[in-house]
């Protein structure tokens, strides 16, 4: 039946990383997004500190980017990727290959980040086996580590509710220490500066299992939906180098850190480390269309490129890879970014996102902050008994005043797009200082 529906009933979405019932007994709703504020079904204003889902880098509703969407899809509204192209797939590889450095100079498009992940994954098992060592097939997450939704993702995460309720996942995986050490580093503002040696707990993992089993290494060079925790001063460079001895590739996780979060194009360029591969989406099409990519050296693409010339060289791929809609957007959004310089307006804004952060030191119930670029991690003290209820709490209390916020466990996250005002972030940590101090 193909009837109008009961547009009020809110049965049958069920909403992902949502609390249903709840939300469905008291509903918020946007209807209209634009700058940095949302509008609510009421016809309230509430400034997005999160950049949507750490997408929405250059604020909502831009009109380029929103033009670019509307002429493609009079234009071209579909081209398969399989054996066949379109001139705007090739301009935003060409594109985003210029952002990387070095020679991170190939693009395969996904639509997701999760995607991205689990393409990543794939690709480096079979450069491997491309290569001749078809025995490195297992794969090294992160405890804490966020790597999307896909089975690979949640395999090499360790986020422990994205994990338990699936199963055994997939096998040949394991886990490095997590890199958060309160009772080191709390208040660090920037990279703290204990824990250059976790990244040895990898060499443990090669002594368990042999060097010669290994594909890869995933890690968010900055670690963003389990609670915003930065790498600490040496870690990344030391897991580099230890990545490099044992001939096994590393992984960055630049979903959120990519496009301009931290002041810089990509995580890559702030930490002066090179990884095999990166991940990315979100900030690629300013959040208006779904897409993500994988930005792969050219020593990994080269490697697919010995068989014959007529023979498919990955065979992995999306009906929606490279989609001209999502193509459209992301050069707009590129061209955005540079025109409006909001990598370097991130780098401006930074020192006094990092000041207004530190002022909720000493208030109710905040035990540890933390921030890098325009990214920022407040940490609770749960309640007793009822973990992450506080943070919760704190979250419907400042949409309620007009600010959204996003919470993981009882950490407060916040992204706010790269658009903001110094006024916006006077308000934002006014407005939470407010509420935590209501808070039981």
């Amino acid at each position: 039946m193909l009837d109008a529906p009961n547009v009020n009933d809110l049965g049958p979405f069920w909403m992902p990383f949502t609390a249903n019932r709840q939300f469905k007994s008291a509903p918020r709703m946007f209807v209209a997004a634009e700058g940095m504020h949302y509008t609510t079904a009421e016809g309230r204003q509430v400034v997005d500190g999160t950049a949507g889902l750490w997408c929405v880098n250059a604020g909502h509703g831009n009109r380029k980017i929103v033009e670019a969407i509307q002429k493609q899809a009079a234009e071209l509204d579909y081209a398969p990727a399989f054996q066949m192209g379109h001139p705007k797939a090739f301009e935003l590889a060409s594109r985003l290959a210029t952002l990387m450095p070095g020679d991170l100079d190939h693009v395969f498009y996904t639509n997701s980040g999760s995607e991205s992940v689990d393409t990543a994954l794939k690709i480096a098992l079979a450069y491997h086996r491309a290569r001749g060592e078809a025995s490195r097939t297992r794969l090294i997450g992160r405890e804490r580590g966020y790597h999307g939704v896909g089975f690979g993702g949640i395999s090499v995460g360790g986020i422990v509710n994205n994990r338990r309720f699936f199963g055994s996942l997939l096998a040949g995986v394991d886990h490095m220490r997590h890199t958060h050490l309160p009772e080191q580093n709390a208040f660090s503002r920037g990279q703290p500066e204990h824990g250059a040696d976790l990244a040895d707990d990898l060499e443990r993992i090669v002594a368990l299992h042999g060097a010669e089993t290994i594909a890869a290494c995933i890690v968010e060079p900055m670690a963003g939906s389990t609670g915003v925790l930065m790498p600490p001063k040496g870690y990344l460079e030391r897991l580099r180098a230890i990545c490099d001895k044992h001939g096994i590739l590393l992984i960055f996780d630049e979903v959120i850190t990519g496009f301009g979060r931290l002041g810089s194009g990509f995580a890559v360029e702030h930490f002066g480390v090179m990884p095999d591969l990166v991940t990315a989406a979100k900030g690629l099409t300013n959040g208006a269309v779904p897409m993500g990519c994988v930005f792969a050296r050219k020593h990994i693409y080269d490697a697919f490129m010995t068989g014959p010339e007529g023979a498919i060289e990955l065979f992995h791929g999306y009906t929606y890879s490279g989609h001209p809609l999502a193509c459209a957007a992301g050069i707009a959004s590129l061209d955005v970014y540079r025109d409006e310089g909001l990598f370097e307006r991130c780098a401006a804004m930074a020192p006094y996102w990092e000041e207004a952060v530190h002022s909720l030191k000493g208030t109710r119930h905040v035990i540890d902050l933390r921030n890098m670029g325009l990214i920022a991690g407040i940490e609770l003290e749960p309640r007793p008994g009822k973990p992450t209820a506080r943070a919760f709490e704190a979250f419907l209390k400042c949409y309620e005043k007009g600010v959204l916020i996003r919470t993981t466990g009882d950490i407060i996250a916040l992204s706010p797009p790269l658009i903001i005002e110094k006024e916006h972030i006077d308000v934002i940590f006014s407005t939470i200082r407010d509420v935590l101090n209501d808070l039981d």
